[in-house]
């Protein structure tokens, strides 16, 4: 296998810590962002996007958003990806 192996996506959910929550609109109804999935791409790139729920309750859909430009949350996203990188590393196999 080695490098013929192909890997198709690897992706973590990251629970974003209260103090860096942000709400967003979509089609006039308010969300509050509380997860990010983070993507590695091919090139070693890493794409995200936040995740949340309706402010106001009920059965919304969990619908995703664009992250803002926040020196914080992008230092979230890094540290999150490299410590998944950790995690993934020190696998144990198929338990």
């Amino acid at each position: 296998m080695g490098s013929d192996l192909e890997v198709s996506a690897l992706a973590i959910n990251v629970t974003i810590p209260e103090t860096l929550c942000w709400t967003d609109t979509r089609r006039g109804q308010e969300f509050r962002l509380t997860t990010l999935n983070v993507r590695l791409l091919p090139d070693g790139h890493l794409a995200v996007k936040a995740y949340g729920r309706p402010v106001g309750g009920g059965r919304g859909a969990y619908v995703s958003f664009p992250v803002p430009d926040d020196p914080a949350l992008a230092s979230l996203v890094a540290e999150a990806a490299g410590h998944a990188g950790t995690l993934w590393a020190a696998h144990r196999g198929l338990g």
